[in-house]
């Protein structure tokens, strides 16, 4: 059985960390490669780094970020955040970026993702999708840095992102984000059974169980969070060899 992956996740915005809940009220929490530097020590197994105002700002994410983590760190990571284009996605790669992570422009033009796919291979693409629940079974794509409803059914978007070529979803609840209340497993779910590439759960960490609910109730491939491991309530570590006590094959 492959193992699952626990990531944490830096939402960036003018060079700093930040942190809200429900995606606003956004407070300052660190420097991202300080940050990602720790969780490289306490051997995560990647990290991901998204530039949360590059869309809603209209500029690209700053290669600067992407290159000081290539010189700084060991483990892989990702990089997300305005990319509009093929060239965009390959300057990032080009200073060291692991994989990249496209929102709004794979919606605007899903082209984006098959193109990208095509360039650098299914496995740097990543489809992150920030999902609203709009009736109890089903949720609405957001974009913009959840400022904008698109009308898109997130099922049925992640299923047309992994048609065409995308490597993995990054599935991020804006209902849960921020709220300590635990992942969307019915959504997770939703996703994971409708797509056969790795679905990441995002959104709602408060305490270890959080972390085993996403994978055994959410069939996640992989759980990302923020805030517990920002700051310092809980460990790489500690979440690792609780998922192993819970029978979750990880990387210890």
């Amino acid at each position: 059985m492959l193992t699952k992956r626990v990531i944490p996740c830096m939402d960036v915005k003018a060079g700093r960390v930040v942190k809200g809940v429900n995606f606003v009220g956004l407070s300052d929490v660190g420097d991202p490669i300080e940050l990602a530097q720790r969780y490289d020590r306490q051997k995560a197994d990647e990290v991901v780094f998204l530039d949360i105002a590059a869309t809603h700002e209209d500029r690209a994410t700053t290669i600067d970020l992407a290159s000081r983590a290539s010189e700084h760190l060991r483990l892989p990571y990702c990089v997300g955040g305005g990319f509009r284009t093929v060239a965009d996605m390959r300057a990032m790669i080009a200073v060291g970026a692991d994989k990249v992570s496209v929102n709004s422009a794979a919606i605007a033009d899903p082209q984006l993702i098959s193109q990208a796919a095509a360039a650098f291979g299914s496995q740097a693409v990543v489809c992150a999708i920030d999902a609203r629940r709009c009736s109890p079974n089903k949720w609405e794509v957001f974009v913009a840095g959840g400022r904008k409803a698109t009308g898109l059914d997130a099922v049925e978007w992640a299923r047309e992102a992994a048609r065409r070529g995308a490597g993995e979803i990054l599935l991020t609840s804006m209902d849960r984000d921020g709220t300590r209340e635990g992942f969307d497993c019915a959504l997770t779910r939703a996703v994971a059974r409708a797509v056969n590439i790795p679905v990441i759960a995002s959104g709602g960490v408060g305490e270890l169980e959080h972390f085993a609910e996403g994978i055994i109730e959410g069939e996640a491939d992989a759980v990302l969070a923020a805030s517990v491991f920002h700051k310092g309530e809980l460990t790489i570590r500690q979440v690792k060899e609780y998922l192993s006590k819970q029978g979750i094959p990880v990387r210890l």
